[in-house]
């Protein structure tokens, strides 16, 4: 294997860790997000005829901090490395969905969710800037 080729699958491997861990986080992140909703749902500061609008606001937070951990450890394609770590984190809560619930459909809010995980994800590629080396310029001197 020519040298080229191990260094692309050492950067596939770090995007896939990333991309992975970033994941993780965001799937965290929305679960603590939706723990403090519960909590003010509980309480009574927050209307229970919020919840799905709450478990949008979940995705979209978990997707954007997960999306800039995994953008801050990939040097560029930073909104494509976002969007991955939502569609990983929409695929954790599927995951998640199909082995507590009997049945479930997209159709009762799934693609809310998947929307507002892939948005999350793709703004923190956006707007983190996916780590974009300086683009100084040297000044040359005339003389």
């Amino acid at each position: 294997m020519r040298k080229s080729e191990e260094d692309q699958g050492t950067v596939l491997l770090r995007y896939g860790k990333a991309i992975l861990l970033g994941g993780g986080i965001a799937f965290l992140t929305c679960v603590l997000f939706l723990l403090l909703a519960a909590f003010g749902v509980s309480r009574g500061l927050i209307g229970a005829e919020l919840r799905y609008q709450l478990t949008v606001v979940g995705c979209v937070l978990g997707g954007f901090i997960g999306g800039v951990f995994a953008v801050r450890h990939c040097h560029s394609k930073g909104v494509f490395v976002g969007i991955a770590v939502g569609a990983v984190l929409f695929l954790l809560q599927l995951t998640l969905g199909l082995l507590l619930y009997k049945d479930i459909s997209l159709e009762s809010g799934g693609i809310g969710l998947l929307c507002g995980a892939i948005c999350g994800g793709a703004a923190a590629g956006i707007l983190s800037g996916g780590g974009r080396k300086s683009t100084k310029t040297k000044k040359r001197r005339r003389g």
